[in-house]
């Protein structure tokens, strides 16, 4: 054996059990009902484990509009900002998740972590627990007048005239981990990367240093497959037919283990629907990844060139391996989201003989109508998802004779007047026609545009924070 084997063996011999982590939320909007039986899995296995065992539930509930919409929210209430649905999801477990150990953590702090913690706290005691110990992780939020010079240098003249809604950095998993090691119960984060959110419970629970790159490697992917909740469950994955999904009504939500050198298994929660088998778990894996030997995060350089991922015996149990790791990149990400004018949509029906000539002769209408703004039609139901923003597909593919279709018209504008014309116009064909339209719905949304950059590390503070009883009051 070498010494490096033989280092290694020695360290895990005297490592800490396997640490469980089950996510409970993969996006802003997701199933509230989510966390009760991963929890009270979590629950029963902590029952059955070793001791020292320990267990988190994570929810990840960010998006890159998710923070600009919850900036703006901010800024309408300043007690606003943090994910709406936190009372929602985290209610009906809080209380079981203090009692049993199970500590939290969640971006679902968004544009405000803090007043998330508030609320959090304010949660505990009209659920007669005992308050909990929380923290805030802070440095991601560059929106705020201090940090435009460093912007404007960075993206130059793509800045000029922008009125910025948000600018948030891609922080990493080090001040979750510090604040777990401060006795932190929950960690209510604004954007950190998805991943770091299961890579801060193990860096803390494992006493990994920051540049231990293959474990936190193999973290990092297991936190990849936990972040997008049912997903890696077969929610994303069921195609009838093609990639059958029992129990997709009740579709379980993930739970990893993660062992010392950070090889995880996956699987759900007990007495759920979905699956998870090497399908779901390389379908996942693969996502969102253009390059499998350097899947870029602010903790490490992740590398799934030569992973190996193998059912193991019973159902629902997957193992992930081979994952590598190298040095962390020396930026991070920043998205930088601004005020992009106006979106005007307006939608109608047609049905019966001829309907999808009618919905054509209707788009036609419009685009004359509507000169000077640049129109985008879609026919639901004949060419939608695969048409064009200029019609081209449209103009080029023939009628198919549908007798079921519903016609939808956007368009783009930086003056609100000129958008609201799209609504009046799709109005107005009610009487003016096409024949037997009907079920007319417009809107009318301010629209946000992203730009991204690098920042250097230095540039991008982060720290933590534990609240006292007076900064939770």
């Amino acid at each position: 054996m070498t010494a490096a084997c033989l280092q290694s063996a020695l360290m895990n011999a005297n490592a800490p059990p396997p640490l469980l982590i089950g996510c409970a939320a993969g996006f802003s909007g997701d199933r509230t009902d989510a966390a009760g039986p991963v929890v009270d899995t979590l629950i029963a296995r902590l029952a059955g484990g070793p001791a020292g065992q320990r267990a988190f539930l994570i929810f990840e509930t960010l998006a890159e509009r998710t923070l600009a919409l919850a900036q703006l929210r901010r800024r309408d209430n300043p007690d606003a900002g943090y994910e709406p649905l936190l009372d929602a999801m985290l209610r009906p477990v809080l209380a079981r998740c203090l009692t049993h150990g199970i500590r939290i953590v969640s971006n679902f702090g968004a544009a405000n972590p803090r007043a998330a913690a508030r609320h959090i706290a304010r949660m505990a005691r009209e659920l007669g627990a005992d308050a909990p110990r929380i923290a805030v992780v802070e440095g991601d939020d560059l929106s705020g007048p201090a940090h435009r010079t460093l912007l404007h240098e960075t993206l130059g003249a793509q800045m000029e005239g922008l009125r910025i809604v948000s600018a948030n950095a891609y922080i990493g998993a080090e001040p979750i981990a510090a604040a777990l090691d401060a006795g932190a119960q929950i960690v209510v984060c604004g954007r950190v990367a998805d991943p770091s959110l299961a890579v801060g419970p193990a860096m803390s629970h494992f006493g990994w240093r920051a540049d231990d790159w293959h474990r936190l490697g193999r973290a990092t992917m297991a936190g990849h497959l936990l972040e997008c909740g049912a997903q890696v469950c077969g929610g994303y994955f069921a195609d009838p037919g093609y990639k059958d999904v029992p129990g997709l009504d009740a579709v379980g939500f993930p739970i990893a283990e993660i062992d010392a050198d950070g090889h995880c298994t996956i699987g759900k929660a007990d007495g759920t629907g979905g699956l998870v088998s090497e399908a779901t778990v390389k379908e996942q894996l693969l996502y969102e990844v253009h390059d499998p030997s350097a899947y870029l995060t602010p903790d490490v350089v992740a590398d799934i060139a030569e992973a190996e991922v193998r059912a193991l015996p019973g159902r629902d149990r997957v193992e992930l391996s081979g994952v590598r790791g190298h040095a962390r990149p020396s930026h991070y990400k920043v998205n930088v989201c601004h005020e992009g004018g106006w979106l005007a949509e307006g939608e109608i029906s047609y049905a019966g003989p001829r309907a999808e000539a009618r919905a054509r002769l209707a788009g036609e209408v419009l685009r004359k109508r509507l000169d000077g703004l640049a129109l985008r039609v879609d026919l639901i139901g004949a060419l939608s998802i695969l048409g064009d923003d200029a019609g081209r597909m449209l103009a080029d593919t023939p009628d198919t004779g549908l007798r079921d279709v519903r016609l939808r018209v956007a368009a783009t504008h930086a003056q609100r007047a000129q958008a609201e014309r799209l609504a009046r116009e799709v109005v107005a064909l009610y009487t003016c026609g096409p024949a037997g339209g009907g079920g007319v719905r417009t809107a009318l949304t301010p629209r946000l545009n992203t730009l991204s950059c690098l920042l250097p590390r230095e540039a991008v503070p982060v720290r933590f924070e534990l609240l006292g009883a007076e900064a939770l009051a």
